[in-house]
């Protein structure tokens, strides 16, 4: 027995499933007690949503708006990881009770 691909049907599966890039979201059809079928727009703008704000596009919106200079952002990470190990250090010491 010999294992031979059809050449012709062979990539057919790339074609039939191919993977849209980007960031995408099905907007899902929804049948009424009435028999109608609506689309739920809102629900995937909410997923939209989370997901870019998941991936931090918000936030680099917000740091393009204006220029920041390097001292600037230094400060602002030292800030943000000061933060960081003073919340660190907090909920330690909730856990262990000193």
């Amino acid at each position: 027995m010999s294992y031979r691909y059809n050449k012709r049907n062979f990539n057919y599966k790339k074609d039939k499933y191919k993977k849209d890039e980007g960031m995408t979201v099905t907007v899902r059809q929804i049948k009424n007690k009435d028999g109608t079928t609506t689309s739920d727009v809102n629900g995937a703008l909410r997923v939209l949503k989370k997901k870019l704000m998941k991936d931090g596009f918000f936030q680099e919106l917000r740091e393009r708006g204006h220029f920041v200079s390097r001292g600037e952002k230094r400060r602002k990470a030292k800030a943000a990881g000061r933060r960081r190990h003073l919340k660190k250090i907090e909920k330690r010491k909730l856990e262990l009770g000193y």
